[in-house]
């Protein structure tokens, strides 16, 4: 077995996924820079990746939904942008040790490919979409959640806990009663109104805070009470 072949049956065991179909294996791994010249005929990874990209997005979507309930849409919109960025993916493919298994022209790995960003982050998502489409989604999501756990935990911790989360955790911790949400007021229109709510402690003044949903409401009055307390 030659020193790539090694590297390449590596990469399958950190994986944990071995492929029936190692053609789609082989066009992952392949830069376009060897197709160049006499070699145009050989298959690169190129439309694997934009399929990959598409994969990954629904990948981290649905992970970071399952993880984090709470979240609103936007913080879940930046947060999935970060895990499927290039930086990431790149960072992703160093842990497996994809450098190795890559198949680059010699001018491109000799100029530094195999430690280019760009290069190690689109082979990452042309494995991606070489495993969905060798294995199907159910393969795909458990290489996903193999290579990128690091990277999950990062984003969620990064996000913060839930402030009411947070702030029934403090009560508890000092052995108190949980907290109480009560609505002070609702003003406004039917189809646009405008909540205050009060969150209380026991033995702390109570914290307001005003939202266009009381949800929304009762989560600000938590945030606001951790911050006075010195908390969040």
């Amino acid at each position: 077995m030659d020193r790539r072949a090694a590297e390449v049956k590596a990469l399958e065991g950190r994986l944990a996924y071995d492929f029936q179909d190692r053609s789609l294996l082989e066009a992952a791994l392949t830069h376009s820079s060897v197709s160049d010249g006499a070699n145009k005929k050989i298959r690169h990874n190129e439309r694997l990746e934009f399929l990959g990209d598409r994969v990954l997005g629904l990948l981290a979507a649905e992970a970071l939904v399952r993880q984090d309930p709470e979240s609103r849409e936007g913080e879940l919109t930046r947060r999935q942008a970060a895990l499927v960025s290039g930086k990431t993916c790149a960072q992703v493919a160093r842990g497996l040790g994809l450098a190795g298994a890559l198949r680059l022209s010699g001018s491109t790995s000799s100029q530094g490919g195999r430690d280019n960003d760009r290069i190690l982050g689109d082979a990452m998502e042309a494995l991606m979409a070489a495993v969905y489409l060798d294995g199907g989604l159910e393969a795909a999501r458990g290489v996903f959640e193999l290579a990128w756990r690091e990277a999950l935990a990062a984003a969620v911790t990064a996000a913060g806990k839930e402030p009411k989360t947070a702030l029934q955790e403090w009560a508890m911790a000092q052995a108190l009663p949980l907290p109480v949400y009560e609505m002070v007021s609702k003003v406004g229109p039917a189809h646009a109104p405008v909540f205050t709510v009060e969150a209380r402690v026991q033995g702390y003044a109570p914290a307001r805070a005003t939202a266009a949903s009381l949800r929304e409401a009762e989560k600000g009055a938590a945030r606001a009470l951790l911050e006075r307390e010195g908390v969040a």
